[in-house]
């Protein structure tokens, strides 16, 4: 059988902690007992995803499963693009054996029974590509994009708590809270005349509703539209904050005299010096310059 003919399981053995490796036989036997055809490679070092998936897509691969976390799905993202922008579609489905999925999340909260439920039935369905623009290169990414709080703790999190578990987590959140920054990111949407200098605690730019497995923070996001659903949550206090923590989970933070949405085509970012990002759970210290959309650039197995 010819590779297009084939999913590959792009395998991160070291995903939640060496779980995925526990559970990945059982699981791709599981999908082949159901009549998937299948070729499997495994990573071994961050950012190898994205080298096995371009290189499968110039040998004529066009059917992907990220078997791991967000993270593994970022990479093989990132290596089908801008490879696959103007060619062949690419079909990306997901088995999130490692700390989960936010993206499946606006499918089903069902994680890995879902997905493979999903695949099994070959359902899928067109899902927009997001592209940033930054100083030093371009990324793609089908989740989201964060800066100011979110981003910080993330940050914090990852540089000096990455082996606590969920007391890091809980540790960055309260550093990040004595800290509490609220600053400018300088940017403009879809062509209008003033940038937006205002400061804020958070800003997001989203392709679909979930983070952190089951934060709502962009509730009108479609993966489809065409759009960048854009969230905004201005200068609320520490107090604040804590009050309004629970309205991140069910998306009514978007209700806050303080936060805003809108649905956007661009953005041009005006920033001074890279900052650091959150994007797809991946932290990265970028100078983000602008934001767009391949609009259905992928195919989802959902």
């Amino acid at each position: 059988m010819s590779p297009a003919g084939k999913f590959l399981a792009v395998v991160n053995p070291a995903a939640g902690g060496g779980r995925c490796r526990k559970l990945v036989g059982p699981a791709l036997d599981r999908l082949r007992s159901g009549g998937i055809k299948l070729d499997v490679v495994e990573t071994t070092a961050p950012g190898q995803a994205a080298e096995l998936a371009r290189d499968a897509y110039v040998r004529g691969y066009r059917r992907f499963i990220a078997v791991g976390g967000d993270g593994t799905s970022y990479e093989i993202v990132n290596g089908l693009f801008p490879e696959a922008q103007n060619a062949d579609r690419p079909t990306l489905a997901f088995l999130p054996l490692g700390t989960g999925n936010s993206f499946l999340r606006d499918f089903s909260d069902r994680g890995v029974e879902y997905a493979m439920e999903a695949l099994l039935a070959r359902r899928s369905q067109p899902c927009d590509v997001l592209r940033l623009t930054h100083k030093d290169g371009v990324l793609h990414y089908i989740n989201l994009l964060s800066m100011g709080f979110a981003a910080d703790v993330a940050t914090m999190r990852a540089r000096r708590f990455s082996g606590w578990g969920e007391l890091g987590y809980q540790s960055s959140i309260f550093i990040c809270l004595a800290r509490f920054r609220r600053r400018p990111f300088p940017l403009r949407v879809d062509g209008e005349e003033q940038i937006d200098r205002r400061p804020c605690l958070f800003l997001t730019f989203n392709n679909s509703k979930f983070t952190g497995g089951t934060m709502m923070i962009a509730p009108k996001a479609e993966v489809n539209d065409g759009l960048i659903e854009y969230v905004r949550w201005g200068p609320i206090g520490r107090v604040g904050l804590i009050r309004n923590l629970p309205t991140l989970y069910d998306g009514t933070h978007i209700s806050h005299p303080l936060a805003e949405r809108r649905a956007a085509k661009r953005i041009d970012f005006h920033l001074d010096a890279p900052v650091d990002v959150m994007i797809d759970g991946e932290v990265l210290t970028l100078q983000c310059q602008t934001l767009d959309v391949l609009p259905s650039a992928l195919n989802v197995v959902v």
